[in-house]
């Protein structure tokens, strides 16, 4: 197993208690990476559970496949690891062959191996070429072409969109002018386009300079919000009465769809608030186990410091819910 995939699974005890999947036992990761969370879940699972892994990178099926038969035979539930990705949750588990679901976890945002690795593009701090791919066999976009072919307009836009970066319009000037001399075609390059695009008093403060706008172009090249809405709904559908869905985030935009789509569901009744009784008909789908998010402890983020910005939130579907 590579180096990359040796990281520390973030909120793994919290993901675990608040999954129950010693009574949940079909069991789904949606972004396994090198099983990290997945690898304890099976302790949690079983011989008598089924636990389904997927992810688009043949590396990280690959580095899961071996961490996760390292569990002894007799204490190992039935494995299934799919190809794909968890906007395309659908097609996933039609592959498994099951008809529904007790759980699943989504683990948000670029993994280990992505960042680490230069020549993904991912990194502002490591010189690589502007790739950002999540899967390059599938997609043609990359953060190169976003950069070199977008209008002022349309960086300032998604940029401030993505990122929520002050100086946004400003970048993106910037970016419109360096490429008119030569492309911008390496993350070193765009980083010192960034530099020199934010006033000196503003880069001393709030981390890298550049991690703004490197979240943003990442978001934009795997349209990653969306993707998250149809994972999102997907599993919700495929869950059965009583199944649970947990979701790790870690920026704003995502926790924000993800607390939207639950809320969604909880609260389906279109009827007017003074109206005594309901009227409409439309039942919730899930029930809130977290009203609010579940932080890292201080502990965690002094381990590891990739899980200070998570948020954990986590519902079940309702016991009167139709399964998929």
């Amino acid at each position: 197993m590579t180096s990359e995939y040796r990281h520390i699974p973030v909120l793994l005890p919290e993901c675990l208690e608040y999954l129950q999947l010693k009574t949940h036992p079909i069991f789904v990761d949606a972004t396994l990476g090198g099983a990290g969370h997945s690898s304890e879940a099976a302790k949690e699972l079983g011989a008598s559970g089924l636990l389904i892994g997927i992810d688009q990178d043949e590396v990280a099926l690959a580095a899961a496949e071996a961490k996760l038969g390292t569990i002894p035979k007799a204490q190992r539930p039935r494995i299934q690891l799919v190809r794909g990705n968890f906007g395309d949750l659908d097609q996933a588990l039609l592959s498994a062959d099951i008809p529904g679901i007790d759980a699943i976890l989504f683990d948000l945002g670029v993994s280990s191996v992505q960042i680490d690795t230069p020549e993904r593009g991912f990194s502002f701090k490591e010189d690589g070429p502007l790739d950002m791919r999540m899967d390059p066999g599938n997609q043609t976009l990359t953060a190169a072409e976003i950069v070199n072919t977008y209008n002022a307009a349309d960086l300032s836009r998604i940029i401030r969109a993505y990122s929520d970066e002050k100086w946004a319009s400003r970048i993106a000037e910037f970016i419109v002018r360096a490429r008119q001399q030569e492309p911008i075609v390496r993350s070193e390059q765009l980083v010192e386009v960034i530099k020199a695009a934010i006033p000196a008093s503003a880069r001393r403060a709030g981390g890298h300079p550049a991690k703004r706008t490197f979240q943003a172009l990442r978001i934009e090249v795997n349209g990653e919000l969306d993707v998250l809405r149809r994972g999102l709904e997907a599993a919700i559908r495929w869950l059965n009465p009583g199944g649970r869905i947990a979701v790790i985030s870690y920026h704003s935009l995502e926790d924000r769809i993800v607390k939207d789509a639950f809320a969604a569901m909880a609260n389906r009744c279109t009827c007017p608030p003074d109206l005594p009784v309901c009227a409409c008909g439309r039942k919730p789908v899930l029930e809130l186990v977290t009203r609010k998010p579940v932080l890292p402890t201080a502990d965690e983020v002094a381990r590891n410091p990739r899980a200070r910005s998570a948020k954990l939130r986590v519902a079940q579907k309702c016991l009167d819910c139709p399964s998929n």
